[in-house]
């Protein structure tokens, strides 16, 4: 809720501001702060919800990425037409508000094995000591070198079509067709990992590669069809990275309870954002520099993939299979006697101050 209300002020403040400092603050710190206040408990707390179809629950929140790529894009540009940047600035705060009323819909489970009270030292409250652990420091770093890659097509694949020769509409469809792969996969990822049929430390590893072959592929293939054309070969290129892409999203945040427990999902959500956004930094720079010093987006895209398949190399140093999260078995009971009652299922009513609601997990 407190995210909402800072990412909303954020662009309210950009909509005034009168220099790329007030922008800065405005839109990089304020909104991007508020962003990160709310994402990170919203996606912890959903996988806290589930014990069975984790994944897919994870998986279907986050199709909304790919779908805002397909609805956004037209939209702002209406915006920008109607209202100008400062007027569409501030329809956005307005929106974005609404993240206000959604966060207070996310009720707090309180699981067994949670702490009994908040964590006091600045490494607790952090989860700075889930690097202790082997298993999620591996995770970490294969994490870091994926971030520095991944983000690299959300800002240069338009730019690239571009150089390639196409047309501003054919960058435009090779950016949709990649968005359309990437909200699909991630839909169907999370239920194929949830069946069981491949260990999910394993099934993120080959996602992973998958997606750093992808970005070779688009950085690679050629296009056919020039300005006037549709660049068939880089538009298949663009939806092999898209599904790709869209397949490793969930599972990065899926495979989490199996390696913090449920009770540190939270803290460890907030972790992996951070993870991505350090590589983050690094890989739409370094693609930029990249550009200028070769002429193309060829080199950076060859360089990006290379991050990730290296970080989905580290990722197959977490272990083969990880601890089910799922629901407790309830204690043995004999059968009822002759005449007894059957137990009468145990209903909480939940009052505003009252305690938060159970629900029996293990891992």
């Amino acid at each position: 809720m407190v995210g909402g209300v800072l990412a909303s002020l954020g662009f309210v403040f950009s909509a005034f501001a009168r220099s790329l400092l007030h922008l800065y603050l405005g839109f990089g710190l304020v909104a991007g702060s508020g962003w990160a206040l709310a994402f990170a408990p919203a996606l912890g707390t959903l996988s806290r919800y589930f014990s069975r179809r984790r994944v897919l629950a994870v998986g279907l929140a986050l199709t909304g990425n790919g779908a805002s790529s397909l609805l956004l894009a037209p939209a702002l540009q209406l915006l920008l037409d109607t209202f100008g940047w400062r007027g569409a600035l501030l329809l956005l705060g307005a929106i974005t508000l609404h993240l206000t009323p959604c966060g207070a819909l996310l009720l707090p489970l309180a699981l067994p094995g949670d702490p009994p009270a908040p964590p006091r030292s600045p490494l607790a409250a952090f989860g700075l000591g889930l690097f202790t652990r082997r298993a999620f420091s591996i995770f970490a770093l294969g994490t870091v070198l994926i971030g520095g890659g991944y983000y690299v097509p959300y800002a240069h694949l338009a730019p690239h079509a571009l150089d390639r020769g196409l047309g501003g509409y054919g960058a435009a469809l090779v950016v949709t067709v990649a968005a359309v792969g990437d909200a699909g996969a991630r839909l169907a990822c999370g239920w194929l990992a949830d069946q069981g049929w491949v260990p999910l430390p394993r099934l993120l590893a080959v996602s992973g590669a998958l997606t750093g072959l992808g970005l070779w592929a688009v950085g690679l293939v050629p296009v056919v069809g020039g300005e006037e054309g549709w660049g068939g070969p880089l538009l298949v290129a663009a939806v092999a990275y898209g599904l790709s892409a869209g397949s490793y999203a969930p599972l990065v945040f899926g495979v989490l309870p199996g390696l913090v427990g449920i009770e540190g999902m939270v803290q460890a959500t907030g972790l992996v954002m951070m993870l991505m956004s350090l590589g983050g930094l690094l890989g739409p720079p370094l693609s930029g520099f990249l550009r200028d010093e070769t002429g193309d987006f060829t080199t950076s895209f060859l360089v990006s993939g290379s991050l990730i398949l290296f970080g989905s190399f580290i990722y197959t140093g977490l272990p083969r299979t990880l601890p089910s999260c799922g629901p407790a078995s309830p204690p043995a009971r004999p059968p009822p006697e002759s005449g007894e009652l059957l137990p009468t299922p145990q209903v909480v009513l939940l009052s505003p101050g009252g305690p938060h609601p159970t629900l029996d997990t293990t891992c």
